[in-house]
């Protein structure tokens, strides 16, 4: 009886999701968001059927899309948590931590890009580390390398690297830097899920690697994020720190157990930690969405594709992200960067845009260096930071995402054309 109710709970939400949630392209209400749903009823049924199981909090579930996504993507081990900001905190805290081999100490100073986001250099700050905010190169956003080796002292002990948009840093040459200089890798994927460069995903070529798993990312769980690594002691860290520091969820829990005989072995606290876990309700929402993650790329490419046939014309007024070679980028969204020349602003197209329906945002945060929280801790500007503020000042980005198609992003092709030919009026 409760297997037969439970199928009619499936089918009513099958039914429902069906019946609203499509989400592509509408000529005849036309509306471009930055991201849509890339889930429905399979991924909302796998929710709430560990839901009506009442077992949520962390279990075999959460490991389970661990081992899915490592085995995807050829790491060894994996830890989820509750989101990329959090992956970023547990790598980063991990790394630094004192029971970690050949760790980052109070003072170290770590190499991260200009053009990034808040929550890739908030860890470092937090772990008492100094970031060191290094400039991008204009056509791939990614690290301009000259300007990052310049920026390497004796107190230079690891690159926190960012695939901006999606798009790989060219990690031959990164990888050669970092082993010339003795540097750690940390590799914040967070936006770059499904992107490989020469064939290997990104986020295997370093120490530790993150990746989220928000609404508005390639795959999600609503919200979440991943670690990733082939470290089992930094792994292990991780799982213990993710969980308030205790040993539970640490592979070798019964080392402790043996080791500490006289503590109670559910309650064994072997580090500092944080609460950062992940349910199971999104681990099996995971375990659904992580095998349409190649499609959804495929159909971001696709977009591309079709945006820059449309607006290489305007290559004498806007710059553009240009893939790094050899790589394959996942597309996070699509950008454009006004010229100098440019007869109108940014704000003035984007408020175009935006009264047509299509969402647009800045590009990242911009030059975090620039931001007025940076006034209150530590860091370093290294050099000329001429490309991230320009991007910050003159860039935008529009979506191009899963669920849109040639016909959605021709309409924003469109719109374009219409505000630059009646600008130039």
């Amino acid at each position: 009886m409760s297997e037969q109710l439970k199928q009619k709970i499936f089918a009513a939400i099958n039914e429902y999701c069906d019946a609203n949630h499509n989400f592509g392209f509408d000529p005849k209400n036309p509306t471009i968001r930055l991201h849509e749903p890339t889930f429905s009823g399979e991924e909302i049924n796998a929710f709430v059927d560990q839901m009506l199981s009442t077992k949520v909090t962390m279990g075999p579930e959460v490991r389970k899309f661990e081992e899915q996504y490592a085995r995807e993507f050829g790491h060894k081990y994996g830890v989820m948590n509750n989101s990329g900001s959090s992956a970023n905190l547990l790598a980063v805290a991990a790394i630094a931590n004192p029971a970690t081999t050949n760790s980052l100490k109070a003072g170290d100073e770590v190499i991260v890009p200009s053009l990034s986001w808040s929550t890739t250099v908030w860890p470092l700050i937090q772990s008492n580390l100094v970031p060191v905010f290094v400039d991008c190169d204009p056509k791939s956003f990614n690290f301009d390398l000259n300007k990052l080796e310049a920026a390497i002292t004796p107190k230079t002990k690891a690159i926190m690297l960012v695939h901006v948009y999606g798009n790989p840093c060219d990690m031959d040459a990164l990888m050669a830097l970092a082993k010339k200089h003795n540097l750690q890798v940390i590799e914040d994927t967070c936006e770059s899920m499904g992107a490989y460069y020469k064939g290997k995903a990104v986020g295997t070529f370093g120490r530790v690697a993150t990746f989220s798993l928000y609404f508005s990312h390639h795959i999600t769980t609503l919200e979440g994020g991943i670690t990733v690594t082939d470290d089992f002691e930094l792994a292990e860290t991780m799982r213990i720190m993710r969980a308030h520091g205790w040993t539970r969820e640490a592979d070798e829990h019964a080392k402790y157990v043996a080791k500490y005989p006289d503590i109670d072995p559910r309650f064994i606290f072997v580090n500092l930690g944080y609460n950062l876990r992940a349910t199971e309700c999104q681990a099996r929402m995971g375990q659904v969405q992580l095998p349409k993650l190649a499609k959804f790329v495929d159909q971001r490419r696709a977009n591309v594709t079709t945006y820059f046939k449309n607006l290489s014309k305007y290559s004498d007024i806007f710059d553009f992200q240009h893939e790094t070679p050899g790589s394959r980028s996942s597309w996070f969204g699509f950008s454009i960067v006004l010229k100098p020349n440019c007869p109108f602003s940014v704000k003035e197209i984007s408020t175009f845009m935006k009264s047509h329906q299509i969402e647009n945002r800045p590009i990242i945060a911009g030059n975090i260096a620039l931001h007025p929280v940076m006034k209150l801790y530590e860091h370093k500007v290294a050099g000329d930071q001429s490309a991230s503020t320009n991007i910050m000042k003159n860039g935008i980005a529009f979506g191009c995402h899963q669920a849109m198609d040639e016909v959605a992003v021709n309409y924003v092709c469109s719109k374009i054309d219409e505000f630059v030919k009646n600008y130039k009026k």
